[in-house]
This record gives C-alpha cells, sequence and structure tokens, in this order.
C-alpha cells in the first residue's frame, strides 16, 4: 500500500492534468471557430443565409422583409496586387409595399464590394471600392441606380471577443434619369462575446444614413448564436432582434428580427 498509493495519486493527477488540458483546448478551439465564422475578414470561402424581418416601421401600418445571399470568396497575393482580397456578393430577395396596395417580392439591388486586406496583425483592417447594381425586378424594391463608393473593414479578436465595425458608402452615378440621386452610408459596429462550447452573445445592428433625404435609423441588437465543425465545414447559427433607439424619417425600421445561418468552408 506504501508503494502503490503515491504512484495512484501521481497517476489521478495526470489524469485531471490531461482532461483540464484537452477541456482547454476544446473551449479554445470552440472560440477559435466561432471567430472565424463571425469574423468579416477570415481569409475563407463562405456561404452566408440571412433574413432581415421588420414587422413593424415608423409612421407606417406594413412590414419588409430581406433575405440574403452572401457567398465570400478569398484572393491570395499575385503578381499586380500584392495583399489579400476578400470578394463578397450580396443578393437579396425582398419584400415591400406596392404603393398601389398590396406587397411586392422579388430580387432587389445585387451589391459587390472587394475588400483589400491591408492588415493581418494585432487589429485587422481593410478597405475596397464596392458596386451596387439595379438589379431589381420592381421599383420598390430597389433605387433603380447604379452605385459605386467605399467599404472599410477593421476588426479585433481575441479568444473572448470579436470586436469591429463594417462602414460602406456609396454614390449613384447612373441609372434612370428620372428616379433621385442615391448617396447613403451604412455603419456595423459589431461586438461578438464567446462563451463556452461554441455559443455566443453578439451584437450587430445595422446604422443607415440616407445622406441625400436626410433620414436615418439606429439599431441596437442583443441576440446569440452557436457555432459548430462538421467535417471541414464550420456552421454559425444565430438570432438577434434588433430595436431601432434612434431615427428620422417615415417607413424606416422600427423593429426587426435578424436571423441567419452562416457556412465557412476550412481547409
Amino acid at each position: 500500500m506504501g508503494i502503490c498509493a503515491p504512484q495512484f495519486v501521481r497517476s489521478f493527477c495526470f489524469s485531471l492534468s490531461a482532461a483540464t488540458f484537452s477541456s482547454v483546448a476544446l473551449a479554445q478551439s470552440a472560440a477559435d471557430e466561432a471567430n472565424k465564422s463571425n469574423n468579416p475578414l477570415n481569409l475563407a470561402a463562405s456561404l452566408n443565409i440571412q433574413n432581415y424581418y421588420t414587422p413593424s416601421v415608423f409612421g407606417a401600418s406594413s412590414h419588409t422583409n430581406d433575405f440574403l445571399l452572401r457567398p465570400t470568396i478569398p484572393i491570395g497575393p499575385n503578381g499586380l496586387i500584392g495583399v489579400p482580397q476578400i470578394f463578397r456578393a450580396t443578393l437579396p430577395i425582398s419584400t415591400r409595399p406596392d404603393p398601389a396596395g398590396g406587397y411586392n417580392t422579388g430580387l432587389g439591388d445585387i451589391n459587390l464590394f472587394d475588400i483589400f486586406l491591408l492588415s493581418q496583425e494585432g487589429i485587422q483592417v481593410g478597405i475596397g471600392p464596392l458596386l451596387t447594381m439595379p438589379t431589381a425586378t420592381d421599383p420598390s424594391l430597389g433605387s433603380g441606380k447604379w452605385q459605386a463608393g467605399l467599404a472599410a473593414v477593421a476588426v479585433s479578436a481575441t479568444k473572448a471577443r470579436l470586436l469591429g465595425a463594417l462602414v460602406q458608402w456609396q454614390h449613384s452615378f447612373a441609372g434612370q434619369d428620372s428616379l433621385p440621386t442615391v448617396q447613403s452610408l451604412t455603419a456595423q459596429p459589431f461586438g461578438i462575446f464567446n462563451l463556452p462550447g461554441g455559443w455566443y452573445v453578439r451584437s450587430t445592428g445595422t446604422w443607415t444614413f440616407d445622406l441625400q433625404h436626410g433620414t436615418y435609423y439606429i439599431p441596437v441588437g442583443l441576440g446569440g448564436g452557436k457555432a459548430w465543425k462538421s467535417g471541414t465545414t464550420i456552421y454559425n447559427a444565430f438570432i438577434e432582434p434588433q430595436y431601432s433607439v434612434a431615427h428620422s424619417g417615415r417607413g424606416v425600421p422600427q423593429f426587426t428580427l435578424f436571423a441567419g445561418l452562416n457556412m465557412t468552408f476550412s481547409k
């Protein structure tokens, strides 16, 4: 007994240490997967399926909906451009009130941007051009204008959280002459706070400013989600209610339910 007891204690302590190390490693792995899936500057191909349902707007009795398909393709440095690029397209299927009554549903204006990743150490920074095409199948679903501008992203990531912002500015330069000029600015500050097991708390409301007409709305969201890995793909499901805490103008969102499934295709 005098010989076996110390060996048993050593074996137990080793097993306990191994289990603790394994638990910490799993927690770090889950946080890494959540960060990769939520980071707009992650250099991996992805497909985001997202939906913004707005059951109430200011100054009107109507609702809106935007179902978004967002593929992202990373492009490595090459002889022409020496930094990585992140190309993202947004294809909206939108529902808007019809001025004549009822609702219209169809394809909205497709948005493209190409982010040049200028910094990958510490705070990640990217900037690049964007283009919005007048692809809407109904006048109520789009601007009828070609628009161009800039997109900029900054991200700070740790095991505990992901903080950053995505800012987009665009101005119309062509399109239907009978329709008004378009100039808009959107700012999306986001905070993702990781919890055990791939769960996280999120706030990602997009502040939208119509610079041409002076209207705006500023939503604040609070929701949650979970990221998990299956094979080489990271899945990320979430839901986030958002309420506009400040606004100007009629018909802008009052309350929105934002939900989605992001798929990140790891190597």
